[in-house]
Formats: C-alpha cells, sequence, structure tokens
C-alpha cells in the first residue's frame, strides 16, 4: 500500500486527503493552518511539521496550494520537498498553476529523482467531497499507472493528457469554459426575470437541451434561495482566468471572450466580492443591470 502525503488542506485539499485516507492509503499531513490537520489526526492521518518531513516519510506527495509561487516555495524552498526527496518518490500537484511553472519544478525535482505529474482537478468541492473529480495529468505515463489508485479514490474522469505542464493547459481550457458558463447563466438568469419570465422556470426549460451544462446543473437553485457562499471561490477563478490570459499571450493566441470574462471576474475583487462562489458573479450583472435576482423573484 502507498503511503500518501497531502499538503493544502483547503475547501478542496482536506476533502480530497480524507477520501483517500478511506480508501485505505495511510496519510501524512501537513497544512499552514493546523486545525485542518487536527481533524484528519483525529481520522487517523500522520501530522508532519514541514513539506521536506511529509516528502520522507511517504511514496507520493500531494499539493493543493493557491498559486505558482506557492507550489514553487513548497517544492523547491527551504524545508521543501527537495528537501526530503528521495529515488521513487512521486510528486503530485492538485494545484492549478501556470504550465511553465509545472514544467520548470518537474525539471528541477527530476534532477533529486522525484517523478512528477502535474494534476489539478474540475468539479468544485461537491465534486471534492464525493469523490467525482475529473483530474487532468500530465507527467510520465509510468508515475501516471503508480499513482492510478490513489486518483481512483479522489475522481471518476481521469485522462493522462501528455507530458509535463500538459494537465494545467488542460485545466486553463477547463477554466475558460468554466468561467463562460458561470458569466452566461448570470446573464440568462437576469435576461429572464427583467424581460418578465419566471428564470426558475426558464432554467427548467432550456437545460435539458442544448443549452445543458455543469453549471445550470448545480448552480441556479442555490442563487435562487440567495446562497453565494463558496463553493469555488471568485477570487480563484480569478486568478485562473489570469493564468489563462498569460499562457495565452505567451504563446500569441487571441482570447476575447476569456478577456471580457477575465475583467468581470476581476470587478468582483473590486467591489468585495472575491470570497463569494464563483457563480456571484451574477452581482455584476444584476449592478449593471439594476436588479436583484432574489428579491425580485
Amino acid at each position: 500500500m502507498l503511503k500518501v502525503g497531502y499538503i493544502g488542506l483547503g475547501l478542496m485539499g482536506k476533502p480530497i486527503a480524507q477520501n483517500i485516507m478511506r480508501a485505505g492509503f495511510p496519510l501524512v499531513a501537513h497544512n499552514r493552518s493546523r486545525e485542518a490537520v487536527e481533524e484528519l489526526v483525529k481520522e487517523g492521518a500522520v501530522s508532519a511539521e514541514n513539506p521536506a518531513d511529509v516528502a520522507k516519510q511517504v511514496d507520493v506527495i500531494f499539493t493543493n496550494l493557491p498559486d505558482s509561487p506557492d507550489v514553487e516555495k513548497v517544492a523547491l524552498g527551504k524545508n521543501g520537498i527537495i528537501d526530503g526527496a528521495h529515488d521513487g518518490l512521486i510528486f503530485v500537484d492538485n494545484s492549478t498553476i501556470k504550465p511553465a511553472t509545472a514544467r520548470m519544478i518537474a525539471d528541477e525535482l527530476g534532477k533529486a529523482g522525484v517523478s512528477c505529474l502535474d494534476a489539478p482537478v474540475s468539479g468544485g468541492d461537491i465534486g471534492a467531497k464525493n469523490g467525482t473529480l475529473a483530474i487532468m495529468i500530465g507527467g510520465p505515463e509510468q508515475a501516471v499507472e503508480k499513482v492510478l489508485p490513489i486518483f481512483n479514490a479522489m475522481g471518476k474522469i481521469i485522462t493522462h493528457v501528455g507530458e509535463s505542464g500538459a494537465g494545467q493547459i488542460a485545466k486553463a481550457a477547463n477554466q475558460i469554459m468554466v468561467a463562460a458558463q458561470m458569466v452566461a447563466m448570470g446573464e440568462l438568469l437576469i435576461l429572464a426575470q427583467k424581460a418578465g419570465a419566471n428564470p426558475e422556470k426558464v432554467v427548467e426549460a432550456i437545460r435539458g437541451g442544448a443549452a445543458q451544462c455543469w453549471a445550470l446543473d448545480n448552480k441556479p437553485q442555490r442563487l435562487f434561495s440567495g446562497l453565494r457562499e463558496p463553493g469555488f471561490r471568485a477570487f480563484m477563478q480569478s486568478k485562473d482566468l489570469n493564468i489563462v490570459m498569460d499562457t495565452a499571450r505567451e504563446y500569441g493566441i487571441p482570447l476575447p471572450l476569456t478577456a471580457t470574462t477575465t475583467q468581470l471576474f476581476s470587478a468582483m475583487l473590486e467591489m468585495g466580492m472575491g470570497e463569494m462562489d464563483n457563480s456571484a458573479v451574477i452581482g455584476i450583472i444584476e449592478k449593471l443591470s439594476g436588479t436583484d435576482l432574489v428579491s425580485n423573484k
């Protein structure tokens, strides 16, 4: 049985780590905030003081962190994974970071005998809790095959996309679609309401046809109830969109729709809405149209 380490026990990381434990894998946990670690220790995990300490004890070490600099620091910084590296260790990053950063980390850890997989996930906190995430993977096939039993405890759709960085490219593509769905959903709900139709009935009418998508299946009822808590935080969606735009500029790719979507999520942050769910981008549409989905139902 592989021994697993998990670093980064936030909204997504903690339930992923719990599912790994429930599948029978011994777990070593580390997190900046101790509360989440203590909760996992009560469920049978072992606590570690720093990333190097985790790496020394395990066969596979996961990270799930906010952004590229965070992953780089945990992987390559003082008391980082590289300081606990050993031959045969596999590093798996569930974070969403720049493809170029994923490739750089893979190169550096590779010199220390570590195989690296960039394996960002999609499916939100619901998917993390239910073990139904989509996992998109970049890195060597041999490492993917070894980690597959752990991936199976985390998700339902597991795709090896290609070499290092390919998982992050797939996640960037995923975030283009996710963000566009959230904005489009906000627009259609406000259009329905302000033009005189019941938005709930409109959703019922259209989600069985060509408009069907994950957003319409999962988000409207929460919005109708006035619930805009995450979920997937808007500031993280904004961060991911900035990664998309940076990558597009690197390769000279025009993304006009995504550029507009990025501006809308940036506006959420400027208006103090960054801790809300990404579906709460409807709040920008509400302000622009002078209406409110809940109070005007």
